[in-house]
């Protein structure tokens, strides 16, 4: 088994597209990696003197670091059921539903509201976030024998994930594991011809351990990853309309507009066959992280001492070696503010944090107290006026800015059996130590309080924050604008930028979660609903022409959600949605009505052999003027002039278990040219057409 193994990582990461030294790099250290600790697992006795498997999910325990948080170790068994595998928004790291460009890897944003818990100096650049892992949700693995998995799902149109993890213990109280991730996707708009042209190309690689000592005083959880991520950007779809060029005008294939001179939506789903308006343009980021917690009891579970060290850095370029003449119909930028040849922006976040504190459980009180101490710089980069395509001179965009900050924070919890809790949770920000920050402090807060009582609870959220350090100052070749001390003429509007102050919010909610009984055929049945008031004072986003600004309006929206599941004979159904009232206002752009729902028939099939589920998915959102999207600065901003239908799109799958092999087969978007040829995602960048899905998931307990 163990030599299976290890032939078919080698092939698979020979597999691989080599597009990049990097990626090639990366590929042979993990495989020699990987093989090394496969051979120590080959010596490993997985079986006893019967043959009798003795190892699998339920010897196998998934640990977070949320847990030992909690003074727990006893984790969960490995997830090994179809509920999630074939819906596409489970295959990445943030499973929230989310507006992206089309396509996997592609820059997205969530798509309904969140509220922010974030405080102090933030980068502000989160547009490739649900690809990379979050050190505090890096998953441990307590086993009794080596315990490894891969994953790969492709598709017909070129979009890939594929994942291979291995871990093992190597003594009784200590484990060791790697991770190697890759999600890539090809292009859909207007591909070379004649071949499969990269548009994303996404790599993880993950190391992760776990210690603790016999009698579980002490326990210890890192991980060290690195996420290299580049993007070809193509700036949407470019509808074929009248210009002017040198005074003239110019018409173009007239059938492409109305009367009006608007584009016609509905011509604009011929995927291979559009145009688009960068050819050139392509985002890098990098992200490097190293990450523990260690946890000591000093008097039982009553009383741990506990310290997480956090050094991360990010750093993003936007590049594109081939700028168009302002005359020409493809030109895409709305400005030209320094080099006329070329773009290069680039920008660097660092920050190291060490966080100290106690915590203690019992049966009815749970508590955490922890002060936080973060020390970031951030530093930018851009080419000077003078730079041309051939003659690529970088200046600093920006001075270095250094950031010093002090941070408190904890919970507390009482639980009385099952009959009520009561939970209280804050952060603040509470000093800045760096007298150079360009940032004059002002207290930033979050505050949540929650009472349950049997099915019911209510939560009330109160939280205060800065702007991201992006919103607060960015010098590009196409963008500029500083807020940090509100003096600095903008180049664009030529007015003074005023100085932005804290965003407030409020938050509402209650919330019901029933197990409801078996009425005539229907069984494990499940509701949960919840409402939810939000008002929003002094939002900062990103305004029609791209730049960043703030309400001096409050904001306030309704959100009502809902989710159902049953089952009736061998048929299931989950259908969840979400309803928000007042999102499509300035600084906001929310759909009405989101939903998703699933009905399929499950069954043993080959005398038992396997286990399977055959359905339906469907997700629908309804109208609404999305984000659009501007590459160089990696933001989503605010339009007004597009408008994305309302669309459900269908897919019908098919999932098998075989033991510890899940499959499935997916046709996605399958209702496609019935009433309509294609959908939006994103204003001119249209979704992916009907296509075939297919995924395999394999669990080694041995």
């Amino acid at each position: 088994m163990a030599a299976f193994r290890t032939s078919f990582i080698c092939f698979r990461l020979k597999a691989l597209p080599q597009n990049s030294v990097l990626i090639s790099g990366l590929s042979r250290w993990l495989g020699l990696v990987l093989l090394v600790l496969l051979s120590a697992a080959a010596r490993a006795q997985v079986v006893d003197d019967s043959t009798k498997v003795m190892y699998g999910p339920k010897t196998t325990h998934v640990i977070f670091e949320s847990e030992v948080l909690r003074d727990s170790t006893k984790g969960t068994p490995v997830d090994t059921t179809l509920t999630h595998w074939p819906q596409q928004r489970f295959w990445l790291h943030d499973t929230t539903f989310q507006q992206d460009l089309g396509a996997v890897g592609t820059a997205s944003r969530p798509l309904l509201y969140q509220p922010n818990l974030e405080l102090g100096a933030r980068y502000g650049r989160n547009a490739f976030d649900r690809y990379a892992h979050d050190a505090r949700t890096v998953p441990y693995y307590d086993s009794r024998s080596p315990y490894s998995f891969f994953r790969f799902i492709q598709s017909g149109a070129g979009e890939q994930v594929f994942e291979i993890s291995y871990s093992r213990s190597l003594k009784k109280n200590f484990s060791i594991g790697v991770d190697y991730e890759r999600i890539a996707s090809n292009k859909v708009l207007a591909p070379t011809r004649g071949s499969r042209d990269a548009l994303v190309e996404h790599s993880n690689l993950l190391l992760f351990g776990r210690f603790q000592t016999d009698n579980e005083r002490y326990h210890l959880l890192f991980n060290i990853s690195n996420a290299r991520h580049r993007g070809v950007e193509q700036g949407g779809i470019r509808p074929i309309i009248n210009y002017k060029a040198n005074g003239t005008t110019i018409d173009v294939d007239r059938s492409e507009v109305d009367a009006a001179g608007v584009p016609i939506l509905s011509n604009l789903f011929k995927y291979n066959e559009q145009q688009v308006y960068l050819s050139t343009a392509i985002n890098y980021e990098d992200r490097d992280e190293l990450y523990f917690t260690h946890t000591y009891r000093l008097l039982g579970r009553g009383l741990t001492v506990y310290h997480t060290f956090d050094y991360k850095r990010q750093y993003n370029s936007y590049a594109d070696l081939a700028l168009k003449p302002t005359a020409d119909p493809g030109f895409f930028y709305p400005r030209v503010l320094g080099s006329r040849g070329a773009t290069i922006d680039r920008s660097q976040f660092s920050q190291v944090e060490n966080t100290v504190g106690v915590l203690g459980r019992t049966s009815a009180v749970e508590y955490r107290l922890y002060a936080r101490d973060r020390v970031a710089s951030l530093t930018s980069e851009t080419l000077t006026d003078v730079a041309t395509a051939t003659d690529l001179k970088l200046g600093p965009g920006a001075p270095t800015r250094s950031f010093h900050q002090f941070f408190v924070g904890g919970t507390a919890a009482f639980n009385y059996r099952t009959i009520y809790a009561v939970e209280t949770a804050g952060e603040a920000y509470l000093l800045s130590l760096n007298q150079l920050s360009p940032d004059s402090y002002s207290l930033e807060y979050w505050l949540r309080g929650r009472v349950r009582t049997g099915p019911l609870s209510a939560e009330a959220l109160i939280n205060s924050y800065s702007p991201t350090l992006t919103q607060q100052e960015f010098i590009g070749n196409h963008y500029r604008w500083n807020h940090w001390a509100g003096e600095r003429v903008n180049p664009i509007s030529g007015v003074v930028n005023g100085k932005f102050s804290n965003t407030n919010t409020q938050q509402l909610t209650g919330r019901l979660q029933l197990k409801l009984p078996n009425v005539l055929a229907l069984r494990q049945q499940r509701f949960e609903a919840s409402a939810s008031l939000v008002n929003i004072n002094n939002l900062v986003f990103y305004d029609a022409a791209g730049l960043p600004a703030q309400l001096d309006v409050a904001n306030q929206l309704l959100i009502v959600a809902a989710r159902h599941k049953a089952q009736l004979g061998r048929f299931g159904i989950d259908n969840q949605a979400t309803y928000t009232k007042g999102g499509d206002v300035n600084g906001l752009r929310i759909p009405a009505l989101v939903t998703e729902s699933r009905a399929y028939y499950e069954a043993y099939i080959f005398r038992k052999a396997m286990f399977s589920q055959t359905g339906l998915e469907v997700y629908y959102q309804s109208a609404y003027r999305a984000f659009g999207y501007s590459p160089s600065t990696q933001q989503f901003y605010q339009q007004d002039k597009f408008t994305i239908g309302a669309y459900p799109i269908v897919n019908a799958f098919f999932s098998a278990d075989i033991k510890t092999v899940s499959v499935f087969l997916k046709v996605a978007y399958l209702n496609q040219n019935l009433g309509r040829d294609g959908y939006f995602a994103t204003p001119y960048y249209s979704g992916y057409p009907r296509r075939f899905q297919f995924g395999v998931r394999w669990n080694f307990f041995d």
